[in-house]
């Protein structure tokens, strides 16, 4: 049985500098208020690539509506504005500072699009994957860590151990 099939959240604003972090700070009390955390980062930043194009190309106004749905094991989270131009993805070369956002967005997101909505303005969607598989712990820790206890970094006195008194060691 589904006890919540569907989640949503819309946010309206225009897309300034100021604005896209607020609402970036409002997707992620979203997602962690459904208990959604692993997808915090990602989302975040998809929705910043997004805001940002839309500060940067939108014409005629920066006027966009953010929404994240979360309908069964997916996470949807689009940005609607009012230019029907659709974006035109280049290849962007290794090293350059602009012009890798949508790159950006394809290569975190498990799949993402644009489309027309309606006479005028377009829809720029990602997905992210919100099964219970998707949203597990890693198996192994990552990479330079154990799962042993962290090393103490102060002695039994309360010193740094460089200042801790010399312990000595019998050999027999």
């Amino acid at each position: 049985m589904i006890s919540q099939p569907s989640r949503h959240c819309t946010v309206e604003l225009q897309a300034l500098p100021s604005r896209i972090g607020q609402v970036r700070r409002i997707v992620s009390a979203q997602l962690r208020y459904w208990h959604l955390d692993p997808l915090i980062d990602r989302a975040a930043l998809g929705v910043t690539e997004l805001l940002t194009n839309v500060h940067r190309h939108a014409e005629p106004d920066k006027t966009c509506t953010v929404e994240i749905e979360l309908l069964l094991d997916r996470l949807t989270v689009s940005v609607h504005d009012n230019d029907p131009r659709l974006p035109v993805v280049e290849k962007a070369e290794p090293f350059a500072t602009c012009g890798r956002g949508l790159a950006m967005v394809a290569a975190m997101s498990e799949s993402w699009g644009v489309r027309p909505n309606g006479e005028s303005g377009k829809v720029v969607w990602f997905t992210l994957p919100a099964s219970s598989a998707a949203l597990a712990p890693p198996t192994r820790p990552p990479y330079g860590t154990s799962r042993e206890a962290p090393a103490r970094r102060f002695g039994a006195d309360g010193r740094r151990p460089e200042h801790a008194p010399a312990r000595s060691a019998v050999v027999g």
